[in-house]
């Protein structure tokens, strides 16, 4: 297997190729790593990695592989610097931790500081309105929610800073493994709202990287 891994990217663009595992080969995989392992000058995130798939390339990677079984993620030969700037991820329940936690290691990875508040979902509007602060002072908000979506437009009503909504496919039966959740936030009434792809954590993450590499510009 030819590997074409684009490392120029992170001088390009600002954050260095993303390896996507699902529905990988675990060959596919250990080709990867193996062309990877000896460029330590180039970190890489491993994204929707499972455990199986990591305990496949372990022994080629050895330390330099650091996983984490909550977001499905890895990273190769450590982390981006740190930048200014910081991001508030936002989960509606606990079931959608598992995307936040996507946002927040890729935030981690390019050397973000993320700060993650779980389970504020509008049904119980009060744990919501306990937490304003903490995400009003973030240059970021992203949102992490299924079933309604609510949560990304009172978000968006009570704060005017960016705002990135993420659908996820958690919810019952109409919930249509997210499809609704996707359209709720695509038609949101609070104003300027960005929308990733269903389950999207790592893109979300990205958009806000791209933000914050915007207002850093001189």
């Amino acid at each position: 297997m030819t590997v074409r891994y684009d490392y120029a990217r992170l001088a390009r663009v600002g954050m260095p190729e993303a390896v996507f595992c699902l529905d990988k080969t675990m060959s596919q995989l250990r080709a990867i790593v193996s062309e990877l392992l000896d460029r330590r000058d180039n970190p890489v995130l491993f994204t929707r990695m499972t455990e199986p798939q990591y305990q496949a390339v372990r022994e080629i990677a050895g330390k330099s592989l650091e996983y984490d079984a909550e977001s499905s993620t890895a990273v190769m030969h450590g982390y981006l610097p740190a930048r200014e700037g910081t991001v508030a991820v936002l989960t509606a329940g606990t079931s959608d931790t598992p995307v936040a936690a996507e946002a927040c290691r890729t935030l981690e990875f390019l050397g973000v500081k993320a700060n993650c508040i779980v389970d504020v979902g509008v049904a119980g509007l009060w744990r919501l309105l306990e937490r304003v602060e903490d995400f009003r002072t973030a240059d970021v908000v992203i949102t992490v929610a299924g079933m309604d979506a609510a949560l990304a437009s009172v978000v968006g009503g009570l704060t005017g800073q960016p705002v990135i909504a993420v659908p996820t496919s958690t919810g019952y039966g109409a919930a249509a493994n997210g499809d609704t959740a996707l359209r709720a936030m695509l038609t949101s009434c609070a104003q300027g709202i960005t929308v990733t792809n269903i389950d999207n954590g790592f893109g979300a993450a990205c958009a806000a990287n791209r933000i914050l590499m915007a207002r850093s510009k001189p």
